[in-house]
């Protein structure tokens, strides 16, 4: 599976300010590192389709893919909110719909990252129940 490194800015002021600010859908994802069991905390778009809610990772295998994948739960916090949850990964077969609703609501922002790994299997997809 790939990763796509995300850009500096991104990492360096993006994410931050949009764990701070939780603007345009942007939730906290809080998940138990799988080496350290330290709690990671990364900034998500949770997408809602048919009535379920998903996590997409745009930039493929990520840290919190992986942490996630291995943990099997975490948290999202929004607005002072916060709900715990189990996550279970979506067979690529059937990601299509979960990745194109995030592609309608994340935006351009996320548009590169889709162009440079263009494949349902690139990109990790969780229920989040």
């Amino acid at each position: 599976m790939a990763y796509l490194k995300p850009p500096s800015l991104t990492r360096r002021l993006a994410n931050p300010l949009a764990t701070r600010l939780n603007g345009r859908g942007v939730s906290v994802l809080t998940v138990v590192g799988r080496r350290t069991g330290m709690p990671h905390k990364v900034p998500v778009i949770p997408v809602e389709v048919a009535g379920r809610q998903y996590l997409v990772s745009p930039y493929g295998e990520s840290e919190w893919v992986r942490n996630l994948r291995a943990a099997g739960k975490g948290e999202l916090s929004r607005k002072g909110q916060t709900q715990g949850f189990q996550a279970v990964e979506i067979p690529v077969a059937e990601r299509g719909p979960m990745i194109a609703r995030y592609r309608e609501v994340a935006g351009r922002v996320v548009g590169s990252s889709f162009a440079k790994l263009p494949e349902a299997r690139d990109h990790p997809v969780f229920q989040i129940n």
